[in-house]
């Protein structure tokens, strides 16, 4: 004898039985603590008025700029370059969208590894800048208010270096030492991803793009110019790996699009006298205007969103000094900004890392051979004591 299809049977697709656990399961994870993840990057001034703050805490962090009195010549630098640098910002909209694009990134982040990762979720997003708000302070009294017990710091500098990522986690440990001496917050590491598949994808799609806009009869000859922040000589003496990390990405963007055009990696945004990384683009601009080269595509390879570097330094400067030395078709490739495909890179880089359960990669506990700097030593040490 069937049951009467009104009476709905125990346990079927949308009974009164199933209907109550699935309310038990969203109970469950609106209860349970979030899986915080924290977006690390350097920030940027979101206005003319914050342009000094922002310089000042910029050369006073020892990592990225090491330079003899430290506190002093910090203070005496920023004030001396604000105007100028209030200038370029006012050229570019007024301030920095370095924040808008990250809080983006971070929102998409969530809401991908929600769907991705339910055995972590729910999960929250944070933004940890380290030379404007909001800053790492700031980010754990939040974490710590939403009650996070479990946090995956990831950096947005695809490529490591001890003067970015390495800055951040150490401004990172020196601050949860302080702020959570009892470690009630169990922290992991995303420290890099250079050649991370959809890092590669994204940058390459983006460069086809690119690309496309040149006539197809001189496409081919258009010359890649990859461009990353340099680096002072020391620093790349001493062992960090960034310009073999940006070059591997860089590799392995080009063989992903088959080699199909000329290309060559540069290093912009050098400051002070110090010997730096190079070649310089504008010295690159230049040599390829004297070599009859009209067509130069920059590609910056090692940011994950638009900021001064690129929205003034690249298109209005280098653009300015392409055009007065005849380069016609100088462009530059879109930044990666909120581009799907790089958010889903990201959510794979997180879900893949919480997975494996591992605090830290093989490489973050390793130090440079020539490394100075002992705090280093003992973040490196934290995080890899981490359990998990």
């Amino acid at each position: 004898m069937f049951r009467n299809a009104a009476t709905p049977c125990r346990g079927a697709i949308g009974s009164p039985a199933m209907h109550f656990r699935r309310r038990l399961a969203t109970v469950a994870q609106s209860t349970k603590p979030p899986t915080a993840v924290v977006l690390m990057n350097l920030g940027g001034p979101k206005d003319l008025d914050s342009v000094h703050s922002f310089l000042h805490n910029l050369f006073s962090d020892g990592d990225l700029i090491p330079i003899p009195f430290q506190s002093y010549a910090a203070k005496f630098i920023a004030k001396r370059r604000t105007p100028k640098i209030q200038e370029q910002y006012a050229q570019i909209g007024g301030g920095s969208p370095i924040h808008m694009w990250t809080e983006r990134q971070a929102k998409m982040l969530e809401e991908r590894l929600d769907k991705a990762s339910p055995a972590t979720a729910p999960h929250k997003s944070y933004v940890a800048f380290r030379y404007t708000a909001p800053m790492t302070e700031e980010t754990i009294h939040a974490m710590q208010r939403d009650g996070v017990q479990r946090a995956v710091a990831l950096t947005l500098y695809p490529q490591y270096s001890c003067s970015t990522t390495g800055s951040s986690l150490n401004e990172l440990w020196r601050n949860l030492k302080d702020l959570d001496p009892d470690q009630k917050i169990k922290w992991s590491v995303v420290d890099r991803f250079p050649t991370h598949p959809g890092l590669v994808e994204t940058f390459a799609r983006h460069i086809e793009k690119s690309l496309a806009t040149y006539p197809e009869s001189e496409r081919k000859d258009v010359v890649l110019l990859f461009s990353a922040h340099s680096l002072p000589m020391d620093v790349v003496n001493r062992g960090d790996p960034y310009p073999q990390e940006v070059a591997a990405t860089v590799q392995a963007v080009m063989e992903r699009l088959g080699h199909s055009n000329p290309y060559r990696l540069i290093w912009q945004s050098q400051v002070g006298p110090k010997p730096w990384l190079g070649p310089k683009p504008d010295a690159v601009l230049e040599g390829y205007a004297k070599l009859g080269r009209k067509n130069l595509l920059m590609v910056p390879i090692a940011f994950v969103s638009d900021h001064i570097e690129t929205l003034f330094e690249v298109d209005v400067e280098y653009g300015h000094l392409a055009k007065e030395k005849g380069i016609t078709g100088f462009k530059r490739v879109e930044s990666l900004n909120d581009d799907p495909i790089f958010i889903d890179a990201m959510a794979d880089i997180v879900q893949t890392h919480l997975a494996g359960n591992k605090p830290v990669s093989n490489q973050l506990p390793l130090r440079c051979p020539l490394c100075t700097n002992e705090k280093c030593g003992e973040q490196k040490e934290f995080f890899k004591g981490q359990r998990l």
